[in-house]
């Protein structure tokens, strides 16, 4: 009974989380809807259900993941360091990051918008490329190998490799770093660094905890990149986003009913991995007790439930309605307008990202409050806002993505080397964590919406937003870091001027008693 009221509690708890994260978007949607962008009945429907689901779903998945994906990966991250044995972790580290790539719904999505590469080949490359930097993540941290001079190494092969990929794929592979790391992979992977880093028990063990998400990013994007040299595809096509034309309550329904069974399906084949790796760790290595192992299972239920929910919602509802937002701005003549109104999208619909809840709060427990949650959430809705804009610069004018990804990464890495290292490793891995299906299912259709309203090469103009999102906030928390570093400093200065003043005082009233 007891447990029971305790899940009910944090329910109300996630659910009230949801809402304070999701309500601002509804609002200026609804704003938008009703003064300068007019939605039609259908797609305005179609948004508050998939709004409505969105909260629900947005409860379960966070409940979920506390209650399984953390605690799973802590305890493999625990097992696999305590081995001691390379060739156990790099096995198991390649072959989690594999599979739980594999496993990450919003995979399938890009797959489908990369044009002359077959999906599966994409999946298994993509895949690759993340349990291969999962290694390297792992093998970091066990070896105390510091993180900014890895990150130059391999962003500089980044850059060195774009120079010869085929401009139309650019974007796309900038945007895959980010797609990949989503609400499946996230909760895991910081987990297992979580886990390994209990183990070390040095002072820069939590520092080492993060920096995990920042290098699995870079895997996707290299292999899109060499994918795009192997296979050298000359026709990129688009398809134009079919709006939802709705005559009735009854046509309504289906085609929410229509689709929670295929993303109930979905989440199903991409939870079946972690299940089945995680039973067979139990029978062998974890053997938990069985109140934890309930426990679990249940917090795996809430996961399914949540990214049912949350997925259909953001897909069905959420999508169109962006793309079609995108549109109506586009074809405005002050098209400008797009910029500021991106911005405060950007400041808000980051915090109903599932993943970025779990970041942070990892932040939070692993740095006992130094960083609280409420100041990673304003960090990463600065950058957000801020990469917003570039995205929407980037739709009027068609700028090349590189004018902005070079120098934003060659900043945000120049800053690193400034930054106290826990900074550092969690500005990298807020940029993989804020860009998740929020910004793809919404965002991305919003900027697609305008660009074909505007005329412009939606693979050199639109994609990209993804990137731009998961660039900025590297910058941003980074900057925060130093800010914080130097207040520290500060007061620690102001304490030790005001020690000795005290201890005169008190010398000179010995001195008076005395005389």
């Amino acid at each position: 009974m007891k447990a029971g009221n305790v899940i009910l509690e944090k329910l109300k708890e996630k659910l009230k989380e949801s809402l304070l994260a999701v309500v601002p978007i509804i609002v200026i949607v609804l704003l938008l809807s009703f003064t300068i962008a007019p939605l039609s009945a259908s797609i305005l429907l179609c948004f508050i259900i998939g709004a409505i689901l969105l909260i629900i779903g947005m409860m379960f998945f966070t409940l979920g993941a506390e209650m399984a994906m953390t605690p799973i990966g802590e305890r493999v991250g625990t097992c696999m360091t305590r081995s001691k044995n390379i060739l156990v972790i790099i096995f198991l580290s390649f072959f989690l990051g594999f599979m739980i790539t594999i496993s990450e719904p919003d995979l399938q999505v890009l797959a489908n918008q990369v044009p002359s590469v077959p999906n599966a080949v994409l999946i298994f490359a993509v895949a690759s490329g993340v349990g291969f930097f999962l290694v390297m993540a792992l093998l970091r941290m066990f070896f105390n190998v510091s993180l900014p001079g890895i990150l130059i190494i391999f962003y500089a092969i980044v850059f060195i490799l774009a120079l010869f990929a085929p401009d139309h794929f650019l974007s796309v592979a900038f945007d895959s770093g980010g797609v990949t790391t989503g609400p499946m992979t996230v909760p895991f992977i910081m987990a297992l660094g979580v886990g390994v880093s209990a183990v070390r028990n040095d002072r820069h063990a939590a520092d080492d905890s993060f920096g995990l998400v920042a290098l699995c990013s870079i895997g996707p994007i290299l292999a899109v990149l060499i994918l795009s040299m192997v296979y050298q595809p000359q026709n990129a096509s688009y398809h134009a986003f079919v709006m939802p034309d709705i005559s009735n309550s009854i046509e309504l329904g289906n085609l929410f009913f229509r689709e929670i069974p295929a993303y109930s399906i979905e989440i199903a084949v991409s939870l079946l991995p972690i299940v089945l790796f995680f039973s067979v760790f139990q029978i062998t290595v974890l053997k938990l007790r069985k109140y934890q192992l309930m426990k679990i299972l249940i917090g795996l239920i809430y996961t399914y439930i949540g990214l049912v929910l949350f997925l259909t919602g953001v897909n069905v509802g959420f999508m169109p309605a962006g793309n079609y937002l995108g549109r109506m701005l586009g074809a405005m003549n002050a098209s400008w307008i797009l910029v500021p109104i991106a911005m405060i999208m950007g400041f808000f619909i980051v915090k109903a990202e599932p993943a970025v809840y779990v970041l942070n709060k990892q932040v939070e427990e692993i740095t006992d409050g130094a960083i609280t949650a409420n100041k990673m959430g304003t960090g990463l809705s600065i950058g957000v806002s801020l990469s917003l804009g570039i995205a929407m610069i980037r739709v009027l004018t068609g700028i090349s993505i590189l004018w902005f990804i070079i120098p934003g990464y060659a900043l945000a890495l120049g800053i690193s080397f400034f930054v106290p290292k826990i900074y550092t490793a969690i500005a990298f891995d807020s940029g993989g964590v804020a860009s998740g299906p929020m910004t793809a299912a919404f965002l991305l259709p919003l900027a697609q919406g305008a660009c074909y309203s505007l005329g412009g090469n939606l693979f050199t103009d639109a994609f990209g937003v993804v990137a731009m999102v998961a660039m900025t906030p590297l910058i941003t928390i980074q900057l925060m870091g130093i800010v914080s570093h130097f207040t520290v400093k500060r007061k620690e200065m102001k304490m030790v001027l005001a020690k000795p003043s005290k201890a005169f005082a008190v010398l000179d009233e010995n001195a008076i008693i005395e005389l």
